[in-house]
């Protein structure tokens, strides 16, 4: 007996798979939360030079505060004082002659900057005077986190296997609390971006580890429906995070209530191990034990008690657990395809989701609503998807959808840029088409890699795509040459996946590869293109 179909008998989706499910989900809830967070953290609010010491030393007399900043700061093409800048002494004759202040010496701001509260009474840019030249600091921070989400990834995937996936998902709860919480006590950017790469690091583990633990607890027929509804818990928290940036102004505490859900996760703390990794490390006991767990939550006690611990040495002999690595993923000529193809596929679609995801002020419309959109527009997008796996398959749905993302991308170049709703209205559409590509690719990929291997393949892709996370916010500062840069980039990157993503074979109703032989053609469950 193998162990799917073990888990069919006792119900591959009761009431103990739905329980594991929604308990991951207010832990996976955070996550868009805490990868989106500095779309508020990091926003840089209107401001111009501090001179407040020129009023303090009775210079400006009587003179009115729009009077003030008059003689003491060049005015941009919009009419508001420049940002940057300030004269290098008072120009008192701009109160009676109109001429242009282009010609006047200026000065860096020489005492600090003073900030507009309106829309944030603080924010990391406020906090550490984050702005003119150190504004990139500010795009810094997110790679810096992006960074640390992306080794954290390889360290959980790892870890996970050796020691299990419970204790790994308490780890990762506990310390990415503690990190993030630990984070708003900084007294210096340095220190914050440290404990920030720390943050993405533990973080990222909840992610890794569940989505694996929901996986292995269900049967085959209900893993595309584990796996879709599982993201529903990402739209959540993407929508909901404009809420709570919309009510918290202030960055410490936008940061405490985004990271509050991982202490529930970790009070309400009940999650069973993966009997298959039980099983699969010897552990028969234990295994039988919450097998047993499962069958009476699902009514299905009869089946398990005809079923000793005993027998199911059985089934981890049967398994046959090798050891590889991740360098089978290149020894063989079709494997190294794959991975190469596979692998620029995530690459692609993470950079493009991600560019579009913390670009929120770029289209001139309310941050808050915009965020609040990019996240509801995930919810028909995943739907779609799930129909659409199905109906096409997967290599249409991923290709397709990566040429809608691109094509979205491409009209936002020849839309101007004072038609901010149209604007929006295209990127929006951008957006849910780069979720679609998203949800599809992972498991797609699932689907492509041989098991002995699969778990291995998961881990490199996800390196590749958080690899591209890094380089989203970077790909946004090349605006700074050309208005239409980062547009032009992420446009080309969802055109050159939607070309790759139709050289990979449709795994659509066929056999799952078992070994790396049935990827490169001689195994029976060969794949074909």
């Amino acid at each position: 007996m193998k162990f799917e179909d073990l888990i069919t008998e006792i119900n591959g989706f009761g009431r103990f798979q739905k329980m594991i499910l929604c308990i991951s989900f207010v832990g996976r809830f955070t996550l868009p939360c805490h990868f989106l967070l500095s779309n508020f953290i990091a926003a840089i609010p209107s401001h111009h030079c501090d001179i407040s010491s020129l009023d303090a030393e009775g210079i400006f007399g009587n003179l009115s505060r729009e009077q003030k900043l008059t003689v003491s700061i060049p005015a941009q093409e919009d009419g508001t004082p420049a940002s940057c800048h300030m004269f290098s002494y008072p120009q008192f004759h701009l109160l009676t002659n109109s001429s242009s202040s282009s010609e006047l010496p200026v000065v860096q701001c020489q005492n600090g900057w003073e900030y507009d509260n309106s829309t944030f009474s603080s924010t990391l840019a406020t906090q550490w005077d984050l702005v003119c030249d150190k504004k990139g600091l500010n795009k810094a921070v997110t790679t810096i986190f992006f960074v640390g989400v992306m080794f954290g990834a390889v360290f959980f995937g790892g870890m996970s296997d050796r020691f299990g996936r419970k204790p790994m998902l308490l780890v990762s709860y506990i310390s990415g609390m503690a990190f993030t919480l630990a984070s708003i006590f900084s007294t210096s950017f340095i220190m914050f971006a440290v404990l920030r790469f720390f943050s993405g690091f533990t973080i990222t583990g909840i992610v890794i580890v569940s989505v694996v633990l929901n996986v292995e607890w269900v049967d085959i027929q209900h893993r595309r429906l584990v796996s879709i509804t599982g993201s529903m818990a990402w739209a959540v928290g993407s929508t909901s995070l404009s809420l709570f940036a919309f009510c918290i102004r202030d960055w410490r505490w936008l940061t405490v209530a985004v990271t509050s859900p991982l202490l529930l996760s970790t009070v309400l703390w009940w999650v069973p191990e993966s009997a298959r990794w039980l099983i699969a490390n010897g552990r028969v006991e234990k295994a039988h034990y919450y097998l047993h767990k499962c069958a009476v939550m699902n009514r299905k006690e009869e089946v398990i008690s005809r079923i000793k611990p005993e027998a199911l040495s059985i089934i981890a002999s049967d398994e046959g657990k090798k050891n590889y690595s991740y360098l089978d993923l290149v020894r063989t000529p079709k494997m190294r395809r794959l991975a190469l193809l596979t692998g620029t596929i995530w690459f692609c679609v993470a950079t493009m989701t991600y560019g579009i995801s913390l670009n929120i002020t770029g289209f001139g419309l309310n941050m808050y609503l915009t965020q609040f959109v990019y996240g509801a527009i995930e919810v028909p997008s995943k739907l779609i998807v799930y129909y659409l796996l199905e109906k096409i398959g997967r290599r249409k749905t991923e290709a397709g959808a990566q040429l809608l993302a691109g094509i979205s991308l491409m009209i936002n170049i020849f839309i101007p840029k004072d038609q901010w709703v149209g604007r929006t209205v295209v990127a929006v559409l951008g957006k849910g088409f780069a979720v679609a590509a998203f949800c599809t690719i992972v498991l797609y990929s699932s689907e492509l890699y041989p098991t002995v291997l699969r778990q291995n393949g998961m881990g490199y892709n996800s390196f590749l795509g958080r690899l591209g996370v890094c380089l989203a916010p970077l790909v946004l500062l090349l605006d700074s040459f050309w208005g239409h840069f980062s547009q032009t980039i992420l446009c080309s990157v969802a055109l050159i996946a939607s070309v790759v993503a139709w050289q990979l074979p449709e795994t659509r109703d066929r056999c799952l590869p078992e070994t790396i032989e049935d990827v490169e053609g001689t195994g029976k469950c060969a794949q074909k293109t």
